[in-house]
C-alpha cells in the first residue's frame, strides 16, 4: 500500500525515498495493526441489562453521605454566619450618639450624626465623615479615644 510518498515493506515504515523510519512508536503500530479489522480489539461489546427493581433502600443509603454533608455544612458555617449578621445587626441599630466606633476601613471615631442608612463620625475636631451604618465594625467602649 502506498500513500503519498510513503510505503510499508511489511516490517517498518518506509519514507519517500526508500529508508525506513526509526520512530519506535510507528515502528510497533505498523507492525501490529495490518488492516482496518485489527482494531476491533479496541471495541468491546456493549450487552444490555436487564433493569434493576428499584431498591428503595438502597436509593436512601446513597443519598445519606450527601445529606450529611448538608447538615455539617449547615451548622458549621451557615449557622454561625446567621449569628454574627444577627448580633452585627443589633449592634448597628443600637447605635448612639457619642459611641465610639471602629468602620470597616480602619476609622476610629465618635458618632456625631445618626441618620437612617448614614452616620456622621467625627475622627477629629472639625473632621467629619459620612458614612453607611453597615460600614461600623465594631462599638468601642467609652472613653477609648482621647
Amino acid at each position: 500500500m502506498r500513500v503519498a510518498g510513503w510505503g510499508y515493506n511489511g516490517r517498518l515504515p518506509v519514507g519517500a525515498g526508500g529508508a525506513a523510519l526509526a520512530r519506535p512508536a510507528a515502528r510497533a503500530f505498523f507492525t501490529v495493526f495490518h488492516t482496518p479489522e485489527d482494531f476491533d480489539v479496541f471495541i468491546s461489546t456493549a450487552y444490555a441489562q436487564a433493569a434493576a427493581g428499584g431498591d428503595a433502600p438502597s436509593t436512601l443509603m446513597s443519598l445519606l453521605p450527601l445529606v450529611l454533608m448538608f447538615v455539617v455544612l449547615y451548622f458549621v458555617m451557615i449557622r454561625p454566619q446567621m449569628k454574627r449578621q444577627k448580633e452585627h445587626k443589633a449592634m448597628i441599630d443600637a447605635l448612639a450618639k457619642g459611641d465610639e466606633v471602629i468602620t470597616a476601613g480602619g476609622l476610629l471615631g465618635k458618632v456625631s450624626k445618626l441618620g437612617d442608612p448614614y452616620i456622621g463620625i467625627e475622627l477629629a475636631d472639625g473632621v467629619e465623615v459620612q458614612l453607611q451604618r453597615t460600614a461600623v465594625v465594631q462599638v468601642l467602649p467609652k472613653g477609648t479615644l482621647k
